[in-house]
């Protein structure tokens, strides 16, 4: 690998989404304030052309703010830990890539890489909703469904660079409704995301129903003390309580933070506790569930923390 002279002393960290749709890019200060915020749209399927525009948004950060800065990039998947090349990435094009050797090549310097709920994760962690605790687990509940671990404020990517990946563990202690397992797009059936992602929620409304409804307006629709609404909402929220209680009796978190499309469900943050608690193998639960203080910006303020001096 090439080596890249780097100075430790720097004025800012930049941080890089990589989204399906659009690329951000964050520049904080030494205190997490955000000093510069741009965003471009991902050329969809271009690899080459993806690598152009991150490179394109450090340099024209790099004119704006001047002065030394940090990279770190938040992916949709992560690097192989043989090979060093892309995997597990729902941009697909990245997939099989040397993605982190090729942007160190052009923005020559070296560049830290974790997947998009991993940032997510050390962003809420560091001077987000689970500041001051010392274990958080952080949740993704969208598209997908994801997971990041921060221990006393170091980022655990484990092993194989996986740790967290709670949506492709199966659904515990599956009940007569959740049967026949679900496929996921993993290739394995019965996943945590298969049944817990944003699209299968809306599929099990339609399917309840035959009509077509978003989770916030299925949770409007609930609130209104639409029947069929309260029940799909129901279903989901106990199978959440009981793949989040798997999660407690591994990880044993202080704080859970939820962030994705999903946590914007209010009520998630009433009725898991309880739905958790039975499976959770302890007389008291005193891990708190709670909403990103950042909201859609963790996942890219994350990214640049990935130069914080704990996090490795």
């Amino acid at each position: 690998m090439q080596a890249f002279i780097f100075s430790v002393a720097f004025m800012y960290r930049i941080g890089i989404d990589l989204g399906g749709t659009k690329i951000e890019l964050v520049a904080l200060a030494g205190d997490g304030e955000v000093r510069l915020r741009q965003r471009v749209p991902t050329p969809q399927g271009d690899y080459a052309g993806t690598l152009d525009a991150i490179a394109a948004l450090v340099r024209g950060a790099e004119a704006e703010i001047g002065g030394d800065y940090t990279v770190g990039i938040g992916t949709p998947g992560a690097p192989s830990q043989s090979g060093g090349r892309m995997k597990n990435c729902n941009s697909t094009c990245l997939n099989g890539q040397p993605f982190q050797a090729d942007i160190e090549a052009l923005l020559q310097r070296p560049v830290r890489l974790a997947n998009d709920a991993n940032c997510f994760t050390l962003s809420e962690a560091i001077d987000g909703a689970g500041k001051d605790a010392r274990a958080v687990f952080g949740v993704i509940l969208g598209t997908g469904v994801g997971g990041g671990m921060v221990l006393e404020g170091r980022l655990w990517q484990g092993a194989n660079h996986i740790a967290g990946e709670w949506g492709h563990m199966p659904l515990p202690l599956p009940e007569a409704s959740d049967l026949p397992l679900p496929g996921c797009y993993c290739g394995r059936h019965g996943c945590v995301e298969a049944y817990l992602s944003g699209p299968a929620l809306q599929a099990q409304y339609a399917a309840q129903t035959g009509l077509t409804a978003t989770p916030a307006e299925i949770a409007t629709l609930a609130e209104g003390n639409a029947q069929c609404a309260m029940a799909v909402l129901e279903t989901y929220e106990r199978r959440l309580g009981r793949a989040l209680a798997q999660v407690v009796n591994l990880f044993d978190p202080e704080v859970i933070v939820l962030g994705g499309g999903l946590s914007n469900l209010a009520r998630l943050y009433r009725t898991l506790p309880e739905y958790m608690a039975p499976h959770v193998f302890s007389d008291t639960v005193l891990t708190r569930i709670v909403p990103p203080l950042h909201g859609d910006s963790s996942g890219v303020r994350g990214a640049a923390w990935l130069w914080a001096p704990v996090t490795g």
